[in-house]
């Protein structure tokens, strides 16, 4: 393969977005929006990123900070052990190395939630260390590049296509090959149809030259998800609505949510759960059906919408008045159908 840097670096200095991250790229910016955009299109997590910045400047402001506060500063983009992942690396980061990332790789990736890609990216764009940075973008780049059908999501495939990677990046200016790299595969290079007739490098691909861009990467067959119900209670008094945290370990950890049993419970035994709590209830109006999506499994999820008096309730349950449910209690998208995000 000819060397792709040279084009590839021309055509990203005038077409890069001006995105936030980019105007002032230090080790703790970029470390945050690659951790937001690992589940994240880039529109939608730039309010986020800007908001978390404005509250959480640095390291030590994010150690600090009290946990439903972050969660409910990471709310709406889910995945919220990310977070909790980057407050430990966080209190590391300022009980090690003085409150600043540490501009080292191996250091960078031992750090909780920092993987390769991360540890990649912080490197090479905020400290200009020449080590790769292999996303699915990349990957997805290199496949078609290559013309290469091995299943892209196999470690040796991503072995291999790191090696490719690293032997075509220019030692000078690792950061901006490395961004060049993501920018091609999120403007150009995209899943499904790309646009050949725009890539700086069609003339290098072999993907293309073959008339097979379209048909790469090769990835597995997505596996099949288990369906778990859940049953949702809806529940108004006078003091707000009746919130319970979830446990501290697990899916959606910590977080606050609607009384929730993942079972489907008919109106008199939901009825009944809720007395076991010390809520007494009347259940008026079915909850329309919801799904939530998560990595390995779907929520389908139903319920009931009540009244009941407010009383004294049992260790992680709340009555949430409206005020403290739009500034203080993080609920999860997966509720989104009930409880809107505020």
């Amino acid at each position: 393969m000819q060397p792709i840097a040279a084009p590839l670096l021309q055509w990203f200095d005038a077409n890069k977005r001006l995105l936030p991250f980019r105007q002032e790229p230090s080790a703790y910016h970029i470390w945050v929006s690659e951790i937001m955009l690992q589940q994240t299109r880039v529109a939608a997590a730039i309010p986020y990123y800007e908001r978390f910045i404005a509250a959480l400047p640095d390291p030590a402001a994010l150690a600090a900070c009290e946990p439903d506060a972050l969660r409910k500063l990471w709310q709406g983009l889910g995945y919220y052990n990310r977070v909790n992942n980057m407050q430990k690396a966080a209190r590391i980061v300022c009980e090690q190395y003085g409150g600043d990332l540490p501009a080292d790789y191996d250091a960078l990736r031992s750090l909780p939630g920092i993987g390769d890609y991360t540890a990649g990216a912080v490197a090479s764009i905020a400290f200009g260390i020449p080590v790769p940075a292999v996303d699915g973008n990349v990957l997805r780049v290199f496949a078609r590049l290559y013309n290469d059908d091995a299943d892209v999501m196999a470690p040796a495939t991503k072995k291999a296509f790191t090696v490719r990677v690293l032997d075509q990046m220019p030692k000078a200016t690792p950061g901006p090959y490395n961004e060049a790299l993501m920018e091609l595969g999120a403007l150009v290079c995209i899943p499904g149809t790309p646009h050949c007739g725009e890539c700086p490098l069609a003339d290098l691909c072999r993907g293309y030259a073959a008339g097979r861009a379209d048909q790469l990467p090769v990835k597995p067959a997505p596996k099949a998800k288990g369906k778990v119900p859940v049953t949702v209670a809806l529940i108004e008094s006078e003091q707000g609505l009746l919130l319970q945290r979830r446990p501290a370990r697990g899916l959606l950890a910590g977080l606050w949510q609607p009384a929730a049993w993942e079972k489907a419970l008919t109106r008199d035994e939901l009825t009944a759960a809720l007395a076991g709590i010390g809520v007494q209830a009347v259940l008026d109006e079915p909850l329309p059906p919801a799904k939530h999506v998560f990595t390995h499994k779907i929520w389908e999820l139903g319920g009931w919408k009540g009244t009941a008096p407010a009383c004294a309730l049992p260790e992680g349950y709340v009555w949430a008045a409206p005020e403290d449910l739009a500034e203080v209690y993080p609920v999860p998208n997966a509720f989104g159908a009930y409880v809107k995000a505020k």
